[in-house]
């Protein structure tokens, strides 16, 4: 199965989970009335270490406790708290039995996972799907002093007691997400299209309504629209070619300019579109657009944070593979997103958020120094967890190397491509100049080049015994102009 995952690609990612985990049968018996929990036994903790420190346990990203876990669902701000839900099989190292996880964070870095939140019922599993505060009650679901969430998911009939078609529901807490009720007229929104699923809501201000993204079929997707969140109705079909799956739609700033703002309609496998919407259409003004390298799917962007923050923060399921854990697949790093224009139109750019500057315990900076062939800038520098920032002025070389714990990663000049393992990314010099922004965790690398124009995700156990680092040119001189290291600290100690 880890193999499997690993090389998932464009294949539909469910139908391949389902194939490399668990087969009909056992997805059949989901925790619904009259159902038993899969025979799997998982351990407390590996035979490595205790739990949240064993060999393979990521460090700074975020992992389950044990089992199973992908797509990030709901993420929601709400007096001080970042959500995050996950899907989540409660019982197995696999996936099945899809039921939504909990965690939450007041600094995106620092996790408590909480009891599993929505659980499966008679209309299916319960797939992907979003969250919102509900300030003005437009549902009525309120009935104390806190303001009310709510929560949109899939009901996964396919894996109901009674098989069904696939539909939308709902859930809502009033107190502060720690509980959650199921609406008593679920679904709210019937089956419309083959297994229709992972609906995203927004609040528009301009109209007073709010507005739901879902994924249909092949890579097609639908707006619809609803004043009180309990009935909604079709707006417009959104063709995103080559996508499928967990949408996202959001309103961001161009070049930082409040005056000029555009929409990105976000597909689960990191194409995207830029456009304009009036609160009932959306108007394409690019091709689909690849944000991404490497294996990072299903993102999702936070609602409801404060608008004095004013960020549109980002993260998503990297597959990987975890030999002897207790648990299975981990989160990207949260990252800021950007709208930024440049020679080819306007592009998303991503970075790691601010926050991951907490974890910082040990810097090592470099003043500007010649790189060379044979001739390796940053000996004695060693370390698990990294965070890795440069400015490298090209010169005449052909390739600049970063060895980070035994793993190359390669910048070849003349193709203007960066390569790390089997993966390839297309980064542009800025006169003459790259900027790369990497992270190193015990499972995952991350890169981010000039400013998260360019992104990629790669996620493998590293070589636990190599935590060198190194940095060098071949065929020619470049000269590094700025490069600071950080050892980081781990978010479970």
């Amino acid at each position: 199965m880890k193999r499997i995952l690993a090389m998932c690609g464009n294949v539909n990612r469910r139908d391949l989970l389902k194939t490399a985990g668990l087969g009909a049968a056992s997805l059949a018996a989901a925790r619904l009335p009259g159902c038993n929990a899969l025979p799997v036994k998982t351990p407390d903790k590996s035979a490595d270490g205790v739990l949240y420190h064993e060999k393979y346990r990521p460090q700074f990203h975020f992992t389950p406790q044990k089992n199973w876990m992908n797509d990030p669902n709901g993420l929601v701000y709400y007096k001080g708290e970042y959500h995050l839900f996950f899907q989540h099989n409660p019982f197995a190292i696999n996936w099945g039995n899809m039921t939504w996880g909990h965690a939450v964070s007041k600094d995106l870095m620092h996790w408590k996972q909480l009891p599993n939140a929505i659980e499966p019922d008679e209309l299916g599993t319960i797939f992907s799907g979003s969250a919102v505060v509900d300030w003005n009650n437009t549902s009525g679901f309120q009935t104390g002093k806190e303001n009310v969430l709510v929560a949109f998911y899939t009901s996964a009939g396919k894996h109901a007691p009674v098989p069904r078609p696939f539909t939308q529901s709902i859930a809502y807490s009033n107190d502060r997400g720690r509980t959650w009720v199921k609406y008593k007229d679920n679904p709210v929104i019937g089956h419309i299209r083959a297994e229709n699923r992972d609906p995203k809501v927004i609040w528009h201000e301009p109209t007073q309504t709010w507005i739901m993204a879902l994924y249909l079929d092949a890579d097609d997707f639908m707006l619809l629209s609803s004043r009180d969140i309990r009935h909604w109705k079709p707006l417009q079909e959104i063709r995103l070619r080559g996508s499928d799956e967990c949408p996202d739609f959001f309103e961001l700033p161009v070049d930082g300019d409040a005056s000029n703002t555009r929409w990105v309609f976000w597909g689960g496998d990191g194409r995207y579109m830029v456009g304009t919407f009036d609160g009932r259409r959306f108007t394409p003004e690019t091709d689909a657009i690849q944000s991404k390298v490497g294996y990072f799917s299903a993102a999702q962007t936070w609602s409801d944070i404060p608008e004095a923050d004013g960020r549109r923060i980002q993260i998503g399921w990297t597959k990987g593979d975890f030999p002897g854990m207790p648990f299975n697949q981990q989160f990207s790093i949260p990252c800021e997103l950007s709208l930024r224009t440049f020679d080819e139109g306007i592009r998303l750019c991503r970075v790691p958020v601010r926050e991951i500057e907490k974890l910082r315990v040990e810097r090592y900076s470099i003043p500007p120094t010649k790189l060379e062939l044979g001739r390796g800038v940053l000996s004695g520098i060693s370390g698990e967890l990294l965070e890795v920032r440069s400015e490298i002025d090209l010169g005449d070389t052909e390739e600049v190397v970063f060895v980070l714990r035994g793993t190359p990663v390669v910048y070849f000049a003349k193709e203007g491509a960066l390569f790390c393992r089997d993966r390839k990314a297309d980064v542009h010099p800025v006169n003459n100049r790259i900027r790369l922004h990497i992270l190193v965790d015990r499972t995952c690398i991350e890169i981010f080049a000039n400013e998260g124009r360019t992104s990629m995700f790669l996620s493998f156990p590293l070589d636990t015994n190599d935590t060198s680092v190194e940095l060098f040119a071949r065929w020619g001189r470049a000269r590094v102009e700025r490069l600071d290291i950080w050892k980081l600290k781990s978010i479970w100690t």
